[in-house]
């Protein structure tokens, strides 16, 4: 796939959205142009007075944004339905989940399978799920870190795109994992920044669950 030029963003949050702020940041940085892709609008599933700080970031950002809450709906497929017509409105090449907490059922995936990029705090395939920090540290690895895949119908069991190590000290295990979750969120960031850049100026192909750069 080779996404326009600059590529366009839909990406959607669920909290500050430190993850959304590293992609605008890249983009003023660098230019649309340079980078090769560009926001152009954040969604959520919960309204900024609710924790999605990162609607606040795209605003100031001067960018449109639009919520869709579980709640307000019938059902899971209804709440799909509606996050899919609210984010195909801005055309996305790409969709960046940044901290998005909701997993994206049939319809969402029909219409933007194989364009959504999703972080995960662990090196996939293991530790998938919401405490991956957590089970990490239980499991007394040495080593863990942070992965950038599409997203697929399973739980964090898409191709994986891109991944970035970070060392276990041995106070990790005193404070909780804070400070180790804080070390991953630094290195995700700037992946996430390197892939969808990438993604978006050179183009990938997914083949046999391997995603490759270029056309």
């Amino acid at each position: 796939m080779v996404p326009h030029a600059p590529a366009r963003l839909v990406v959607l949050v669920s909290g500050s959205g430190t993850n959304l702020q590293a992609l605008l940041d890249a983009v003023a940085a660098q230019g649309a142009g340079a980078y090769g892709a560009e926001v152009v609008a954040v969604g959520a599933d919960r309204t900024a007075e609710a924790g999605a700080a990162g609607l606040l970031r795209a605003e100031r950002a001067g960018l449109p944004t639009f919520v869709c809450r579980v709640p307000d709906f019938a059902t899971r497929a209804e709440w799909d339905r509606a996050l899919t017509e609210a984010t195909a409105a801005y055309e996305p090449d790409l969709v960046v989940s940044a901290g998005f907490m909701k997993i994206v059922g049939a319809e969402f995936l029909a219409r933007f399978g194989g364009r959504i990029v999703n972080t995960h705090p662990a090196l996939l395939p293991s530790f998938p799920g919401a405490h991956a920090v957590r089970d990490a540290l239980a499991h007394g690895v040495k080593v863990t870190g942070c992965t950038v895949h599409f997203v697929d119908e399973g739980v964090d069991t898409g191709p994986i795109i891109a991944q970035g190590a970070v060392e276990v000290r041995e106070e990790d295990h005193r404070d909780g994992g804070e400070a180790l979750h804080e070390r991953i969120k630094a290195v995700e960031r700037r992946l996430l920044v390197e892939v969808v850049g990438r993604l978006a100026r050179d183009g990938y192909r997914v083949e046999d669950r391997k995603v490759r750069f270029g056309e």
